[in-house]
């Protein structure tokens, strides 16, 4: 059989406020959506004003909180060395960890920073709900292990707390993944990554259990990869924290391997701020051009229904109509996810259904979340290629397993 590296789980990049940070230790909690071996932590400081120094980088599996299970926390190198320094706008790859990655389970990554690294590189809104989604109808996979609600990142009181499998110095809890992009593990061939280039409501907003689309989306595809790629008050075509759309599909997407396919749902936010049609009908083109010559496929989400929200006029929903007509157009995309028939109020179809309404007029309730997760999967046909993907090991590290 063909092995090939392939994104596990993935975060855009932001630009954020570094809060004074200083000499000390980050853990970042992240869940895995498939399995395989050969762990690797891309860390990114894409929008760093300085270098930063990484004095020691490890891996664990969490228990609670912050605390890790006892003889999980493995070291990671960089061109075998336990430090690295990533340049400003730059990446760094670690080596290889030899072990086995379980699919759909959670990892702890810490980092220990030496100094004062400047701007944070990070994803605002982070989360890391409990798990299995409490009432979800969507497939869950076989024998998995509950995981209660918890941080998604902790920091520590100074000093390098990278080693440590106790709680004790990490005294913050924060809604930031620091410093990191993505997970890779090598993979079968058969399995890919499906990569959601959006904006909050890929984020998963206006969900009352933390669980968005995206994440659900992961569960129902089982063996292949989902990864979030999604930026709140990000837009197509304008900078916010994070890169435009079209610029965060070139930089940070397709620089991560064993993406095979691209869901872009953006534009709400452009709208808001009076982008015409024609503007993002053009990135749309630019953007399924880009992707389609690196031989992914790209599949084109309606924009969805946000009469009564804030930054909503008649303007701005005229060009809604116009822009999701061209997405439904044939040849605009590779295939296309209706989200605005999936989820808009068949009385008034300008206003999202009441029951998909989180309140806000403009982000999903649960249960829109979960409507959007059930309409983005017909587009995609992807099933497990391989029933080892799927199956989860019984012990958390054990037998060299994650």
């Amino acid at each position: 059989m063909t092995y090939r590296p392939v994104t596990t789980w993935a975060a855009a990049a932001e630009r954020l406020d570094d809060g004074g940070l200083r000499e000390l230790t980050v853990r970042n909690i992240v869940r895995t959506t498939v399995g395989g071996s050969g762990l690797r932590v891309r860390l990114t400081n894409a929008f760093g004003n300085r270098p930063v120094t990484f004095g020691h980088v490890r891996v664990g599996v969490p228990l609670a909180g912050a605390a890790l299970a006892p003889g999980s926390n493995r070291r990671l190198t960089f061109g075998g060395s336990p430090e690295v320094t990533v340049a400003p706008g730059a990446t760094a790859l670690s080596d290889p960890l030899p072990v086995r990655v379980r699919p759909r389970h959670r990892l702890a990554i810490s980092l220990y920073v030496r100094g004062k690294p400047g701007t944070l590189t990070g994803r605002n809104r982070a989360t890391a709900p409990a798990y299995p989604p409490p009432g979800s109808s969507l497939e869950r996979p076989p024998c998995a292990d509950r995981e209660p609600a918890t941080a998604p990142a902790y920091r520590s009181v100074p000093g390098d707390h990278a080693a440590d499998e106790g709680s004790g110095a990490f005294t913050e809890e924060v809604a930031v993944w620091h410093w990191m992009d993505a997970l890779t593990v090598t993979a079968p061939a058969p399995v890919s990554a499906v990569a959601v280039l959006g904006d909050s409501i890929a984020t998963g907003v206006g969900s009352e259990t933390g669980h968005g689309w995206v994440d659900l989306l992961a569960d129902v595809l089982g063996g292949s990869a989902v990864v979030n790629e999604g930026v709140s008050g990000g837009r197509v075509l304008a900078a916010g924290t994070g890169r435009p759309a079209e610029a965060r599909l070139t930089a940070e997407v397709l620089t991560k391997p064993g993406i095979a396919t691209v869901i872009l749902l953006a534009g709400l936010n452009d709208l808001g701020a009076g982008a015409r049609a024609h503007d993002l009908i053009a990135a749309y083109a630019r953007i399924a051009a880009t992707a389609r010559a690196a031989g992914v496929r790209v599949i084109g989400g309606t924009l969805t229904p946000y009469a009564g929200a804030e930054y909503h006029t008649e303007q701005g929903e005229r060009a809604r109509q116009e822009v999701n007509a061209h997405i439904r157009s044939e040849g605009a995309f590779d295939g296309v996810a209706d989200f605005d028939a999936a989820l808009r109020d068949p009385a008034d179809p300008a206003r999202l259904l009441p029951r998909y309404d989180c309140g806000d007029h403009l982000h999903p309730s649960t249960a829109g979340h979960q409507a959007l997760a059930a309409e983005a999967e017909a587009p995609l046909n992807t099933r497990p290629d391989d029933p080892e993907v799927a199956r989860s090991p019984s012990a958390p590290w054990g037998h060299n397993s994650v």
